[in-house]
């Protein structure tokens, strides 16, 4: 048995899950199977907020003095800040801070941070856009000093905390990565999607999703706010293609896209990495 062994311990990776799109439970199903092969853990589950098993049922379940609840998300914001923490018994609505160590029937419940703020998702971002222009390098590869790389998060007006795995990870990416620039882009507040590739100074142009699922996101969504039409993303879709065809020319750009990172082998290790920082906090109270 390994050091960092938790073998008193269950984790759960919790997922949005869908009730739609059965993709978007694959990633915590694989990165639940690799850390459940790793022998760490007394048991390992994926749980969801839209599907079963769901979260209060699995935490209920859990047979072990230690549960610590990852959320296999890419940001602080309402959901994992405000309805996750209520839903836990960990926060009061409206509270401006919360404990995220609990004595819950017999048992320490952690809840960690989210795996998407971790600094290590900034070279799995990195990963993704590069292996995107290796695979489909046409007319040829462009070097990074040429190229924008926009990173794309969801975005909400209900919370400002929304924007900021987006921004951590640009930061960290300019930094580091060597494009030509690198930009934050959401789905529903500015800079959006469509706005944040017009404005890329370079004419070619990766896009990446900060998502852990190719769920409905990362898989239909995104490409359509791209340019590609629903119709075209739903027949690639069906005929087991990717929803966008890498390079597409779109207003004079060149456009590479890599969608969801929670298939990532490196992700376990992040996951991990949560975990020993939460039972490094101890006792509540």
């Amino acid at each position: 048995m390994r050091e960092d062994a938790f073998g008193d311990a269950t984790l759960l990776l919790l997922a949005h899950g869908s009730t739609v799109n059965r993709a978007s439970a694959r990633p915590a199903e694989v990165q639940a199977a690799a850390l459940r092969r790793s022998g760490r853990f007394a048991a390992v589950t994926a749980c969801f907020w839209k599907q079963e098993p769901g979260l209060l049922a699995s935490v209920d379940a859990a047979r072990t003095p230690r549960v610590f609840v990852v959320p296999l998300m890419t940001g602080p914001g309402y959901f994992v800040e405000e309805v996750i923490p209520q839903t836990l018994g960990l926060k009061v609505a409206g509270a401006a801070d919360f404990p995220r160590v609990q004595q819950r029937g017999g048992r320490l419940l952690y809840y960690t941070h989210p795996v998407g703020t971790h600094p290590r998702l900034a070279e799995l971002l990195l990963e993704r856009a590069r292996t995107a222009v290796a695979q489909h390098p046409f007319p040829r590869a462009p070097r990074p000093e040429e190229t924008t790389l926009v990173v794309v998060g969801h975005g909400t007006e209900r919370s400002d905390r929304s924007r900021r795995a987006v921004e951590m990870q640009v930061a960290r990416l300019r930094e580091r990565s060597g494009y030509a620039a690198v930009q934050p882009a959401y789905m529903e507040i500015a800079p959006r999607v469509a706005e944040a590739v017009a404005a890329a100074p370079t004419r070619w142009v990766v896009v990446v999703a900060l998502f852990i699922s190719d769920g409905l996101h990362a898989a239909e969504d995104i490409p359509v706010l791209l340019g590609e039409s629903a119709e075209r993303v739903q027949a690639r879709l069906q005929a087991g293609l990717a929803p966008w065809r890498n390079p597409t020319e779109r207003a004079g750009k060149l456009i590479w896209y890599a969608a969801g990172l929670g298939e990532a082998p490196e992700l376990a290790d992040v996951i991990l990495e949560r975990v020993r920082e939460a039972a490094g906090w101890g006792r509540p109270g």
